[in-house]
């Protein structure tokens, strides 16, 4: 399995990359808003660099529900944010936007992934990041970003996702983007239960088996802190663990808060599943 982001190839057969997460938002249900200042979003970034990140997440509004963000006010959040990104390290960018506009000036900026969790509802996303050469995430959601869905109801949600994001990748194939690019997420904690984002953790084998390098969200998410009653400080250990089993059973991105613990963990894996050379 291959994945290019702008001039990068990746083999991702025993290797899987590891996306450190930035947000430019001053309600994230993890920091707070406590990186959302300049300075101090670049001094995070730069802690993640040096952590050993591979690709750096830039989002600019909350997934769960909230104050309005409007276009403009996302772009003023975004555009700096990947500038600065984009001059000071040499590594792949993503945005994490579902506006075609917002994605259109990141990839100007210097941005290579269009991060996606509302599954393509804006219908300029795909053939903007088509034409712009970026890459693409395609994440199941059962409703949309920023709505709130406490109670979703599937007769197998492992199979319901499954076929979304088989979907959705040929939506992107159809538009132009080529296979190499297309990453497919199964969207923890976005229109699921804690218990069905369970199941889908379980069962990344099964989302692996798509044939497109699946991305695993799970960093600090609800359904950690519900399955051991943890609070969202309480949860990093519990998001390693979760790292370390979704890259066993075939996640090849993992997107995370704590970007050296999951460097340690696709480390250890990679060097167990590729062979490791003996001590004698």
């Amino acid at each position: 399995m291959r994945l290019t982001l702008g001039e990068r190839s990746y083999d991702l057969t025993h290797r899987a990359l590891v996306m450190g997460i930035l947000n430019r938002t001053p309600d994230s249900f993890y920091d707070a808003g406590a990186f959302f200042e300049m300075g101090r979003f670049i001094d995070r970034a730069s802690q993640h660099v040096a952590a050993g990140a591979d690709i750096l997440d830039v989002g600019g509004v909350k997934a769960g529900p909230g104050p309005d963000v409007d276009e403009d006010e996302e772009l003023e959040r975004v555009i700096p944010a990947v500038e600065a990104l984009n001059e000071r390290f040499d590594l792949p960018i993503s945005v994490d936007t579902w506006r075609a506009s917002v994605a259109a000036k990141a990839y100007d900026a210097g941005a290579v992934v269009g991060n996606d969790i509302s599954g393509f509802s804006d219908a300029g996303y795909l053939p903007i990041a088509a034409k712009a050469g970026a890459a693409v995430v395609a994440t199941h959601i059962r409703l949309a970003p920023r709505v709130a869905d406490p109670t979703p109801e599937y007769d197998d949600v492992t199979e319901a996702v499954a076929r979304r994001l088989a979907d959705l990748a040929d939506r992107a194939l159809s538009a132009g983007v080529a296979r190499d690019k297309i990453i497919v997420d199964a969207g923890l904690d976005l229109g699921k239960t804690w218990q069905q984002s369970l199941v889908l953790l379980r069962r990344s084998a099964r989302l692996a088996s798509l044939g497109f390098p699946l991305l695993l969200s799970a960093s600090n998410k609800t359904f950690l802190g519900r399955l051991l009653d943890l609070e969202v400080g309480e949860r990093q250990m519990a998001s390693t663990a979760a790292c370390a089993i979704g890259v066993a059973e075939g996640c090849r991105i993992v997107r995370v808060h704590d970007v050296a613990g999951a460097r340690r963990v696709v480390d250890t894996i990679a060097a167990v599943t590729a062979g490791c050379p003996s001590p004698d």
